[in-house]
């Protein structure tokens, strides 16, 4: 199955892929793209499927079907359509294989699923606060398990079961939540040199007495941390900032 797992390797964004992420994974081909469309300098990371072991049960059913249809009589007494039968049987179910992925972006994660209809879910990265990875014997065995994300949201965990190579999931997750971090505190070190640098010059103008850009620097640390902790919405934190610096 080490096909079916696939990743970008060599490209630049918003978000510089790290080489954990990058050696473990090959370049995402269009056929495996998932459907969900991609926000703005938004990269997949890495694209991963159910186990392989889920194809089992269709392919015995449709060699059953072309086996049976051999002794009933393929012409004579219609046997070929327990051929036909197994061998859309066997299509339906790799082709829905096929499209229940999970994708790791440099900004979420996003189940995906459904053949004729389409079954969507999204982790934020920021939103996720755990990821850990669980595999029975059998499941060690042929590699794969069941990965639980335990989210800030109200629903509190999401579960993917019979994920293929779930430790890769797992580590692609937790690598990309790093580097997204490490981006949002150097976006935010750059607004905060921003704003002292703005509250400087009012600070010279007004004298030592109102010279507050300590001040600024400390309240919008404060304010950063709260947004982190989710007890800030994005919205109130960036209004709170433009009243601290002026705007």
């Amino acid at each position: 199955m080490g096909e079916d797992d696939k990743g970008i390797t060599g490209q630049t964004g918003l978000l510089q892929i790290g080489p954990e992420i990058a050696s473990n994974h090959h370049h995402v081909n269009s056929i495996t793209s998932m459907r969900t469309p991609l926000q703005k300098g938004e990269k997949m990371l890495l694209v991963t499927y159910s186990s392989w072991t889920q194809l089992v049960l269709p392919v015995l059913i449709a060699l059953t079907g072309c086996v049976a249809s051999y002794f009933i009589g393929f012409i004579e007494h219609y046997g070929w359509i327990a051929a036909v039968l197994g061998i859309l049987y066997f299509l339906w179910k790799y082709y829905s294989w096929k499209v229940n992925i999970w994708v790791v972006t440099n900004y979420r994660v996003v189940d995906e699923s459904g053949l004729i209809s389409h079954y969507a879910k999204e982790s934020p990265l920021d939103k996720i606060n755990n990821v850990s990875y669980d595999m029975t014997p059998m499941g060690r065995l042929f590699n794969y398990g069941h990965v639980e994300i335990q989210t800030a949201a109200e629903v509190g965990a999401t579960d993917y079961f019979n994920v293929n190579h779930p430790r890769r999931l797992k580590d692609t997750i937790t690598a990309a939540q790093s580097e997204y971090k490490t981006l949002q505190t150097s976006i935010h070190a750059q607004q905060m040199a921003a704003a002292i640098q703005q509250a400087m010059p009012n600070a010279v103008q007004q004298g030592p007495a109102h010279n507050n850009a300590p001040a600024i620097a400390a309240e919008l640390e404060k304010l950063f941390d709260l947004k982190q902790k989710g007890a800030l919405s994005e919205e109130e934190y960036l209004r709170a900032k433009n009243r601290l610096i002026g705007h």
